[in-house]
């Protein structure tokens, strides 16, 4: 069980989150929703710990995520992997080794950053690559890549961190409709396959109903909302989004109901194992 007891973050005198409480069992799909600014970002990142909590606490079963610090903290920065809005990839490095430094915490910084990976850990960030169809990518400069590929590669180094959590900031914003649902897609996959709790902010409710299971709404820093998407009436929108245009907004944009199409199907290309040199 993942726990937020009256979470709070300031900043000078403003308030970005306001006193969040809520539970998540493990193997929930979540997604918060919300206008920008309403404290969705700010709390992914105080989950993270890349933000500390200004009061209140943040649990994962026995642990204290809220107080931890050194190589504790590291360790949980490593179970709890992060997904950016603008993936956070090293654009010279490879793709494969863009995804292999998700074992960084699991392992020597030094040999880790002169690319000393095993050969094991060489199939394993193929094999990432590979459920997400991107296989062919591996030798590839990350920083040539298209922006819904970048974002593949980012889950794929996430994937590599075996992590207990995944939490995504806005992981679609950026993207068209047909790659944004590659990633939700990829999201939802790993939620179901590993069990693995998956934590989404999410700027459509389209999507979000979509695809989560629970869905949490925010506004000024709150929680106005937390039920199924079935509990989302126009009342609970109108006080997430406000009413008439943010609302048509945040229903209408970046639609994702697309069919498949060949930048989701494997082509065929050299053996990533082979192009790996193993």
């Amino acid at each position: 069980m993942f726990q937020l007891k009256n979470v709070t973050r300031q900043f000078g005198k403003k308030i970005a989150v306001n006193s969040v409480t809520f539970n998540i069992p493990q193997g929930q799909m979540v997604g918060i929703i919300g206008r920008s600014g309403a404290g969705k970002s700010t709390l992914l990142r105080m989950i993270n710990r890349l933000n500390d909590v200004s009061s209140g606490s943040i649990h994962f079963g026995d642990l204290e995520v809220s107080s931890l610090r050194g190589a504790a903290l590291r360790n949980w920065q490593r179970d709890c992997a992060m997904i950016f809005q603008q993936f956070n990839l090293v654009p010279r490095l490879d793709v494969l080794t863009n995804v292999m430094l998700g074992r960084l915490n699991h392992r020597s910084t030094l040999s880790s950053l002169f690319g000393l990976f095993t050969q094991d850990e060489r199939l394993a960030a193929l094999a990432a690559l590979e459920r997400l169809g991107i296989e062919q990518t591996a030798m590839q400069p990350a920083g040539t890549l298209s922006g819904g590929q970048q974002q593949r590669v980012a889950i794929a180094r996430a994937l590599m961190q075996q992590p207990k959590m995944l939490l995504a900031d806005e992981p679609i914003a950026s993207l068209d409709p047909l790659n944004a649902k590659i990633v939700m897609d990829a999201l939802r996959d790993i939620n179901e396959r590993e069990g693995i709790t998956v934590v989404t902010n999410l700027h459509t409710l389209d999507t979000a109903r979509s695809y989560c299971e629970r869905i949490i709404g925010m506004a000024h820093g709150r929680v106005v909302f937390d039920g199924p998407p079935r509990a989302l009436t126009a009342e609970a929108v109108a006080e997430i989004y406000g009413s008439g245009a943010e609302i048509e907004e945040s229903m209408t944009s970046t639609s994702i109901n697309l069919p498949p199409s060949q930048d989701n199907r494997k082509a065929t290309h050299p053996s990533p194992v082979a192009l790996a040199g193993l």
